[in-house]
Order: C-alpha cells, then structure tokens, then sequence
C-alpha cells in the first residue's frame, strides 16, 4: 500500500527543528538547499550529496535527498558551471529537493554525528567544549590510546592513524567528527587524555607528541555515517516516510 506523503515544506521545518538549525553559524546554509517536487515519500540519505549519491538517489526514485555535506560552502566559488552543473541538473531534471544539515548534525545531542559516534563504540558523554559546542567530552572503557584506536578500527571498518603516546592511559577522551583538527589545542585545555577526529593536520602532530596527548585520526567520511542514519530513522518512525542510506565509499 502506498506511504501518505509528507509536504515538502513540513519536512523541511520538521528537521530544521528537530536539528535546531536556525541557532548555528555555519560555513554553508542548513535546510533546503534545492527545491524539488511538493510531497516527499522517499528519502535517500548520505554523508556527501556527490555525484554518486544523487544517480543512487535517481535510481531508487527518490523524492529528497538529506546529507550532511551539501553545497554552497562559503570558501568555494559560487558559479553552477563544471560538476556542480552536472550535480544540479540532475537533480532539477528528476524533481529531488536536496535537504543539508552541517554543524547542526555533528552537535545534536542525541541524533548527530558525535552522539551517534559515543553510542556506536559505547562512549559516556560527560561534557561539551570548542565552537557552539561541537565537541563531546567523556569516558571510554579502552585503557590506552592504543586500545581505544583498535576499537575504533573495528567499529568503522578502517584503520585509524594514531599520534603521540600510544601507551597513555585513558580517563577522560575527547571527540569531534570529520575536520575539527582545529579543536585540539581546545581538548587538550580541557584536561582530555585524548583526542579523536576524522582528519588530522600537519602542526597536529607535533602538538600530540609535546604534549602528551595522543590524536586519532579515524576518517572524515567514516566518523559522519552516523548522524544521517539516526535522523533518517527518525524520519521513518515519526513522518512515514521510505528511507534508505546509501554509503559511497571515502578513503578521507
């Protein structure tokens, strides 16, 4: 029998609200990026609106699209011409609204990515640091740095890179999903035995090593699954809606 739609534009303020959207400064904007058709029945999630995630979204004819990563980033240049025309064609051409939440998707504190990331490797969260609170603080059940990185591994299906003193006992860690290699000085001011992100920069290193703090760089790509797949599942038990995640393979 077929699902009863849902309004384009309930959707939209349903997860505006849900994620609080409208309290976060962000490098993109959050919500609707691109409109498509009126009713929505069917929703494609992922991290990233590639390419790839918009042909898999055509081909299981979907009506919206909700990433964590979309478009229109302050620092890129603005002009619809090379693959972000092709992006946007298809798009347009099929009728799929592409929905987009950033930070208010790594902050939720149930639903987004750092929340989904302590619930998936069995992490207490105590506390929060860094810009609009992004980043989570609390408690691991790994003993040492080393153990904690081999947990990751095993949870997200790759090996992470880890910085520093490998041996460090752990009591209390830190953690920001996919680029916050910029919040490590924050952590390390808030008494963290221990850093994880997605991705790790050069100074980063020197930083783990002097100051006895040990950094996990566990994958940009694989740290952010998780936050879409929580509010896709809320989009099924509260809206009715069809949803689906898709993942396109990420080294990063």
């Amino acid at each position: 029998m077929p699902r009863d739609p849902v309004s384009r534009d309930h959707l939209r303020d349903h997860l505006d609200q849900l994620l609080g959207a409208a309290r976060f400064q962000d490098y993109c904007p959050n919500g609707l990026q691109v409109e498509g058709r009126a009713e929505v029945r069917s929703v494609v999630c992922g991290v990233t609106a590639s390419q790839a995630l918009i042909e898999a979204a055509v081909a299981r004819g979907a009506d919206a699209l909700l990433v964590h990563h979309g478009w229109f980033w302050k620092s890129e240049d603005g002009r619809v011409t090379g693959y972000r025309k092709r992006r946007m064609a298809m798009l347009l051409a099929h009728d799929i609204s592409l929905f987009a939440y950033h930070l208010p998707l790594d902050a939720h504190a149930e639903l987004g990515n750092n929340a989904q990331l302590a619930k998936l490797l069995g992490w207490k969260i105590d506390g929060r640091f860094a810009e609009q609170e992004i980043g989570f603080l609390g408690r691991s059940s790994s003993r040492t740095a080393a153990d904690l990185a081999a947990a990751l591994g095993r949870a997200l299906g790759r090996k992470p890179q880890l910085l520093g003193d490998a041996e460090k006992a752990l009591r209390r860690i830190a953690w920001c999903s996919g680029g916050a290699q910029d919040y490590f000085e924050q952590a390390i001011a808030t008494g963290a035995d221990c850093f994880v992100s997605g991705e790790i920069s050069e100074q980063n290193v020197h930083m783990a090593r002097e100051s006895g703090v040990p950094y996990i760089a566990a994958g940009h790509h694989a740290t952010e699954r998780y936050g879409v797949q929580a509010v896709g599942a809320e989009l099924r038990d509260k809206l009715g809606l069809k949803v689906e995640y898709i993942d396109i393979d990420n080294p990063v």
